[in-house]
């Protein structure tokens, strides 16, 4: 149930669903409880249902919330460019932006990429839509590219569906093991994978036959 909220109230509501995230990150989201949220903040549970109606309502609204600031951050990022920046800076900077997005909040990764994957059918309806909203998004992208003549004439939605299934398995990836990798370094790689391959230019290597191998 939509609440109208004043400052305070904005910032109660963003403590409990901060303070959520970072547990069903740590723990998984079936374990956590409202008990156990309203403890760790010190507040009672009416606190907790004066702007939540459930658990699961409160897991909806972390994940509105984050696709929103994800767009929110690649708008602002991808708006900084230069007006002349061409295609392949304009898809290289909104993969960029996603890594950085990542990056600096990991229980972001996991609440997305992780938790939302195995909690059953109540979810898959809100993390579907929330999907479709990042592929629109990079579609976008890539039909720009395609238009400069950065990207191959291809079916942008495949396009951009390839796209997202990389950059999410490699957040996903980061957040179990630290690479040592910049998000920066990350979209370079990303990018020139998707826009070069990995053949090395000039054609196929030379293979030498099976019996002049040492």
């Amino acid at each position: 149930m939509a609440r109208r909220l004043t400052q305070r109230g904005t910032e109660r509501r963003s403590q409990l669903m901060a303070y959520a995230a970072a547990r069903f990150a740590e723990q998984g989201y079936h374990p956590t409880s409202v008990s156990e949220i309203v403890a760790g903040l010190g507040v009672g549970k009416g606190v907790f249902y004066w702007y939540f109606d459930s658990k699961d309502a409160l897991f909806h609204a972390l994940m509105d919330d984050q696709e929103a600031a994800l767009r929110a951050h690649i708008d602002r990022t991808v708006g900084e460019l230069s007006s002349g920046a061409d295609g392949e800076a304009l898809f290289r900077t909104s993969v960029r932006a996603t890594f950085e997005f990542f990056e600096s909040d990991r229980d972001v990764v996991r609440l997305l990429f992780q938790d939302s994957l195995v909690l059953g059918d109540r979810f898959d309806r809100h993390l579907a839509g929330l999907y479709e909203g990042f592929i629109a998004d990079i579609e976008a992208t890539i039909q720009a590219a395609q238009a400069a003549g950065y990207v191959i004439e291809a079916p942008p939605r495949m396009v951009a569906f390839s796209v997202a299934a990389l950059v999410s398995q490699l957040a996903l990836r980061r957040l179990q093991t630290d690479d040592g990798l910049t998000a920066e370094v990350v979209a370079d790689f990303v990018v020139t994978l998707l826009l070069d391959g990995l053949r090395p230019r000039g054609g196929r290597p030379h293979r030498q036959p099976e019996g002049d191998q040492p």
